[in-house]
């Protein structure tokens, strides 16, 4: 499966089926994650820190994913089982067929469809 756009499908499918072995699978051995709190984990810090199953995502919605060469950048809303939602960026690079790196940038949060501020 060489198509970057399937590969982060396959991805955002695994993480909601709750399949860290699949997930795990698409990440590459040296795999590095930053968010707005994380800066640069590997992979094993990831797991141990962002993993949380998929029991509190209600669904995801990939609402547009770019490819450009070997980097991909995705936007998408998740909606949690407590009628939270969120929306993120994410810039995606592989190598080869596997995920590489994740960056990813923290959208709006709302509430029943709502907008909830956040604090801080």
């Amino acid at each position: 499966m060489g198509d970057k756009a399937d590969i982060i499908r396959a991805l955002f499918a695994a993480y909601l089926a709750g399949d860290r072995q699949a997930v795990d699978d698409w990440l590459a051995a040296d795999f590095r994650f930053t968010s707005p709190y994380d800066d640069e984990i590997d992979k094993a810090t990831y797991f141990d820190r962002c993993w949380r199953g998929s029991e509190w995502i209600a669904r995801h919605t990939l609402e547009r994913i770019c490819v450009d060469g070997d980097t991909a950048f995705v936007i998408y809303q998740c909606v949690a089982r407590d009628g939270k939602s969120f929306r993120n960026t994410e810039v995606v690079a592989f190598a080869g067929d596997r995920i590489r790196r994740i960056d990813v940038y923290f959208g709006a949060t709302y509430q029943d469809g709502a907008f909830v501020r956040q604090q801080g």
